[in-house]
């Protein structure tokens, strides 16, 4: 054991776990993964949308750097969303050390459960949470910024009684394994071209890795019988929960500003029947 990992488990021993509980929960927690650029986002956001009109309270967490959540559900003015994983003094209060630094001594159980109230974006009963990513020294490094949103995450999976919808990156990188395994559902978006194929087989052995027992395709942009038949004979081995055509409603609502769903009523009708089948 080297000292910097000594010192990380030395602290660790000296914190109570007086925050966290682990609770039985019975709403859906959703993860959704996939090549960037194949509508991962967007179909999440049919998602929190469809679950949202049934009445259902959802936390929706954007996990993804590229941080595009916000828009695709219609929220506006998203340019002074800060993302947890740059919020320095928050970090510095909860972990005990300032963010970016690497060892030492800093509290890897913080304080999270008042966040999601605190922290979050509201959409009617949506909560909308955008995490950010820790720019430094690979996924998997040891630092306060990675810590808190591995922290937020576990607390909202596993002691959270809302419905959760989580847009990932494709290196699942929030992801811990004790939270990864209470993912009730890993929905990896592709679409017909071999990078995205390549891609959904990572995210397959990754999730494999991490303990992930129940992962789904949907094949997205979708142009013709062949592409369809394409994705199908390449991803064998896979759950397809169905396929979504291309559709210029998507792009238009795009360029206005507005929610894809607010667009697209046929895709919205899809999804629905997609969640209903999980």
């Amino acid at each position: 054991m080297t000292l910097q990992e000594f010192s990380i488990q030395e602290k660790y021993l000296q914190i109570p776990e007086t925050d966290f509980r682990y609770t039985e929960t019975h709403a859906m927690k959703i993860a959704v993964s996939g090549k960037g650029g194949v509508g991962k986002t967007t179909f999440a956001a049919f998602m929190i949308k469809v679950m949202a009109d049934q009445g259902k309270d959802v936390i929706a967490i954007d996990a993804d750097p590229d941080a595009n959540l916000a828009q695709a559900l219609g929220i506006k003015d998203t340019d002074g969303i800060v993302p947890i994983s740059q919020m320095k003094k928050l970090i510095e209060e909860r972990t005990e050390a300032k963010p970016g630094t690497m060892g030492g001594f800093f509290k890897i159980n913080p304080k999270v459960r008042d966040l999601p109230e605190k922290l979050s974006i509201r959409l009617g009963n949506i909560k909308l949470m955008v995490m950010g990513s820790v720019k430094k020294g690979g996924s998997g490094c040891v630092c306060p910024e990675s810590v808190m949103l591995k922290r937020i995450l576990s607390h909202i999976v596993l002691a959270r009684d809302e419905v959760v919808v989580m847009d990932m990156e494709a290196g699942l990188e929030h992801l811990g394994r004790g939270t990864a395994m209470s993912v009730d559902h890993l929905i990896v978006v592709v679409e017909p071209g071999k990078r995205s194929i390549d891609t959904a087989k990572q995210i397959q052995k990754l999730s494999r890795d991490l303990g992930i027992k129940r992962l789904s395709v949907v094949g997205n942009k979708v142009r013709s019988e062949k592409e369809r038949i394409f994705l199908s004979n390449e991803i064998k081995g896979f759950n397809f929960l169905g396929f979504i055509p291309y559709r210029d409603n998507i792009a238009d609502a795009d360029l206005n500003g507005i929610a894809p769903f607010e667009n697209d009523p046929e895709t919205l009708t899809a999804v629905r029947e997609m969640l209903s089948a999980l």
